[in-house]
C-alpha cells in the first residue's frame, strides 16, 4: 500500500494541483467585471432592465412609439424591415450630476454588405423629440446625442470607416449633417465592429466632472476599448434618456437589451448648485461646427473628356482585332495555297 502511495502520490498531487489552478484562473476570469466608478448608485426609474414582460407600452416612466416592439428580453426599435422608425423615451429628467450608463445592445439583419442606418442613444431637452432623419429622430435637437452609425456616407476627405460610434452636443440651433455622417458636428468617435455579432455588445457612457468617456465590449471579451476621452463637455441636469431608430431602404433590426443608468457622487473639490446646473447651455470644445465640404465632383468637361478618349480607345482596340484576323486569316490561305502547288 505504501509502496502504490508513493508510486501515484506525486501524479495525483500534480494532477490535483493543476485542477486547483484552473478552477481559481477560471474563477479569476469569471468574476472580471466592467470598470465602474466607486460610489454609484443605480436609478431604476432612469434603466431598463430584463424581463420586460411587466412592462406596457403605456408605462409611466417609458415612452414608446412608432415600430418600437418590446418582448420579454429586448426592446426591439426596428424590425429588419424597410421604412421603420422607432422610439423609447425617459419620461422622468435625470437630476444626477455625474452619472453612467451601460447599454447592452444588438444590431443585426439579413443583409451582409448592405445595411443600416443604426440608432442613438439621446440626452435630450425634450421628454420625446419628434420622427426625423437623424436616426429617427427631428433635427436641430437641444443635448446630447450617442450615435451608433452602421451605414457609411462617404464625403472626400472626411469619411471614416463604418460601424462608427460618435457623440454630438447641440444647443438647439445647430443641425446634425446626416449626408457627412456627422463629421463636422461631432466631439468625438471611433470605429467599432459592433455590427452583425453573434454575442451582445457593451457600452459604458460616463459624464463626470464634465467629462465624457465611451468604452465598448464589441468583441464579447468582457475587456473594455476606450472608444473616446473628452473634456470641457457641458450638460445640463434635468434633461431625458431616450433611443431611437430609423431604417430607409436599408434595414437591420435595432435591439436595446438593457440599460442600466447609475449616479455617481461628487468628486472631491467638485462643485454642485441645482439651480445653475439646470440653467447649463450644452456645448462641448470637440469638432468645430463647420460648413459642409461639398463631395468633389468631375466637371462636364472632364467628364466629356474621359467618355471622347475611352470611345477612342475602344475603336482602336476593334480596328486592332481586325487587323489581326485579317492577318491571320491572309496566313491561313497562303499555305493552303501553296499545299496545293506542291
Amino acid at each position: 500500500s505504501s509502496g502504490i502511495n508513493a508510486e501515484y502520490g506525486g501524479p495525483r498531487m500534480f494532477r490535483l494541483l493543476l485542477v486547483f489552478c484552473c478552477a481559481l484562473l477560471s474563477a479569476i476570469h469569471c468574476k472580471t467585471k466592467l470598470p465602474m466608478e466607486k460610489k454609484v448608485y443605480i436609478r431604476r426609474e432612469h434603466s431598463l432592465i430584463r424581463p420586460y414582460s411587466s412592462l406596457s407600452m403605456d408605462t409611466p416612466m417609458w415612452d414608446y412609439s412608432g415600430s418600437t416592439i418590446v418582448s420579454n428580453n429586448e426592446i426591439r426599435l426596428t424590425p429588419d424591415r424597410q421604412s421603420k422608425n422607432g422610439r423609447v423615451w425617459n419620461t422622468i429628467p435625470l437630476m444626477a450630476r455625474n452619472w453612467e450608463l451601460l447599454l447592452e445592445f444588438k444590431v443585426h439583419g439579413q443583409g451582409r454588405t448592405l445595411y443600416g442606418d443604426g440608432f442613438a442613444l439621446w440626452y435630450t431637452a425634450e421628454s420625446n423629440l419628434k420622427p426625423g432623419d437623424i436616426f429617427g429622430a427631428k433635427n436641430g435637437f437641444k443635448g446630447m446625442g450617442i450615435f451608433f452609425d452602421t451605414y457609411s456616407n462617404h464625403n472626400g476627405e472626411h469619411h471614416h470607416g463604418h460601424p462608427y460610434v460618435s457623440a454630438v452636443v447641440f444647443n438647439g440651433t445647430q443641425k446634425y449633417d446626416h449626408d457627412t455622417d456627422g463629421t463636422h458636428n461631432e466631439v468625438a468617435g471611433c470605429q467599432s465592429s459592433f455590427r452583425g455579432q453573434k454575442h451582445d455588445t457593451i457600452a459604458s457612457i460616463k459624464y463626470i466632472n464634465n467629462v465624457l468617456t465611451v468604452h465598448l465590449d464589441a468583441r464579447g471579451k468582457n475587456k473594455w476599448t476606450k472608444c473616446f476621452e473628452e473634456k470641457n463637455v457641458i450638460l445640463p441636469i434635468g434633461y431625458h434618456l431616450g433611443f431611437s431608430a430609423q431604417t430607409g431602404q436599408l434595414a437591420d433590426n435595432h435591439d436595446i437589451l438593457m440599460l442600466k443608468t447609475y449616479e455617481v457622487d461628487l468628486l472631491p473639490g467638485q462643485v454642485f448648485n441645482q439651480e445653475e446646473a439646470l440653467k447649463l447651455v450644452p456645448s462641448a470644445e470637440g469638432e468645430p461646427d463647420r460648413p459642409r465640404s461639398p463631395d468633389k465632383k468631375q466637371s462636364k468637361g472632364s467628364s466629356a473628356l474621359w467618355t471622347i478618349l475611352y470611345v477612342l480607345l475602344t475603336v482602336i482596340l476593334v480596328l486592332c482585332l481586325i487587323v489581326v484576323g485579317i492577318v491571320v486569316w491572309q496566313k491561313k490561305e497562303e499555305n493552303r495555297r501553296r499545299k496545293r502547288f506542291y
